[in-house]
């Protein structure tokens, strides 16, 4: 061979060398470092009724998982029912029946008292969103781990998100003009508010969301608070009842619980599981936007079905205030849950005493709010 050929020989095999090295680099940029795994599929079920804006919000969750993981992880939706009932829910993401599940923490209250502070906490002066932020920034998420797995020896890994607005009173044959017309009255709600109203005299019932209208409508109770105009229509409380009532301190912030198994939870790769966690986070911004769009347009439906809008007068909202102090008060005597109990709304009065005390210097006051929309509005 001559030496011009064997130069030319050697500098092909080098630019090959070169070529194929830069490819494999341009791989390895191109494809990151994650795990790949075929596509696991998880049973998620709802406590919520397939009509229900909760079932779609359970949903629209699972959408954000299941397109964030690229198929790696899908959860499977289901509506209350198709599997367990809806408040046999958690049990069934426990013992594994389910992988994950979507509700409210006020529907384990059961379990133990503390569990619906996570969910329907008192009225403190807050809101759902400082709700969340205590929970993310401000302890609430240490002591809810505590509770789930430490005190109640539950196989589940949680999530709270969407801060809800004001839940209504609900839905009255007649408008409620005072706390005394709750003496005897049946009437449905959950969590600690099924203590509050206790206080005030009714006789509580507690039904899931899709068996409130049948029972009003045979009269099997007189009154009954579901979540927000959306849901309410859609489940026929028009139907049923035309008086609402809007303004309340029984669940006066509230947010969403979603679970899983936990043990099938930590077998997954790290970002699966921080895809499950900040799909909440995700889902609550794009849930409230649509809550706030479909909530305020299903109110005015709902005032053409003949259905009287008013809004709960002072007193009433006194009396609920006073029923809380002694449900508060109540509960924390238990010898059993009352030390933990008294944890958690420690924690959060010191989350709202600090917090609260800004947001009011900082913030316009509700009436310095109305006169703002009335001067523009009317």
């Amino acid at each position: 061979m001559s030496t011009d050929k064997a130069t030319t020989s050697k500098s092909t095999t080098r630019r090959k060398f070169v070529l194929a090295a830069g490819a494999t680099g341009a791989a390895a940029v191109a494809m990151p470092q994650v795990s790949r795994a075929q596509t696991v599929t998880w049973k998620y079920q709802s406590t919520w009724p397939t009509k229900d804006i909760f079932h779609e919000f359970a949903v629209d969750y699972a959408k954000k998982v299941n397109d964030m993981t690229g198929g790696r992880l899908r959860l499977d939706v289901l509506a209350a029912g198709a599997v367990v009932p809806a408040f046999q829910m958690s049990d069934a993401v426990h013992s594994g029946v389910l992988d994950g599940g979507h509700g409210v923490c006020a529907y384990w209250y059961g379990k133990h008292k503390a569990y619906s502070l996570f969910g329907t906490p008192p009225s403190w002066g807050w809101d759902a969103q400082s709700m969340l932020a205590w929970f993310y920034a401000g302890g609430g998420e240490a002591l809810y781990n505590e509770l789930v797995n430490d005190v109640l020896k539950l196989n589940l890994t949680g999530f709270l998100y969407y801060p809800m607005p004001t839940q209504p009173m609900g839905w009255f044959k007649n408008e409620l003009k005072s706390p005394d017309q709750f003496k005897g009255m049946k009437y449905r709600t959950v969590g600690l508010s099924a203590d509050v109203f206790k206080e005030m005299g009714a006789s509580v019932t507690i039904l899931a969301g899709g068996e409130i209208v049948p029972a009003l409508d045979r009269g099997l109770i007189d009154a009954a608070e579901f979540n927000n105009p959306s849901s309410d229509i859609l489940l026929g409380f028009p139907d049923v009842a035309k008086y609402f009532m809007l303004g309340s301190h029984h669940q006066q912030a509230e947010c969403f619980e979603v679970i899983f198994n936990k043990k099938r939870f930590d077998s997954q790769p790290a970002e699966i599981k921080a895809i499950l966690r900040n799909a909440a986070h995700a889902a609550s911004a794009d849930q409230i936007y649509t809550a706030y769009s479909r909530y305020s347009n299903d109110l005015e439906a709902i005032k053409k079905r003949g259905v009287n809008v008013i809004h709960t007068n002072e007193a009433v909202l006194n009396a609920q205030l006073q029923a809380w102090d002694k449900v508060l008060a109540e509960q924390q005597k238990d010898p059993k849950t009352g030390p933990f109990f008294t944890k958690v709304i420690n924690s959060q009065k010191e989350w709202v005493k600090r917090t609260q005390a800004y947001l009011n210097i900082n913030n316009l006051s509700s009436s310095e709010l109305q006169t703002a929309y009335k001067h523009f509005f009317g």
